[in-house]
């Protein structure tokens, strides 16, 4: 496979509250300088994002060394996947789909 679920973005009305109760509760760290991306401590696994604008989604990480991210979008399009009309900066590594349900999510390079 050339995604893994690479983090969980969860939607918080408060960052560092939220990310007390979260670090403790799953024995995660914060990075370095952003208390908002919580990760285990040997740096493995799933990581959880803290958001307070964004919306609870999967962030699907591409593994290079298998595949890029055009090609994983389109994968994943064909499994019945739709792209998502988003405003993305200049220098956007990821893309928006959702699933076949409607729930959104990103693939990032």
């Amino acid at each position: 496979m050339a995604v893994s679920l690479g983090a969980v973005v969860l939607q918080v009305s408060d960052i560092g509250r939220s990310a007390a109760f979260w670090s403790k509760a799953l024995g995660y760290d914060a990075q370095p300088g952003n208390p908002a991306f919580l990760g285990s401590k040997d740096g493995s696994g799933t990581r959880l994002h803290l958001d307070e604008t964004d919306r609870t989604h999967l962030d699907l990480w591409v593994d290079r060394t298998d595949s890029d991210l055009e090609t994983e979008v389109e994968r994943l399009i064909a499994l019945g996947a739709r792209r998502v009309e988003w405003t993305y900066p200049p220098d956007a590594d990821f893309v928006v789909l959702a699933d076949p349900d409607g729930t959104v999510f990103c693939v990032i390079e």
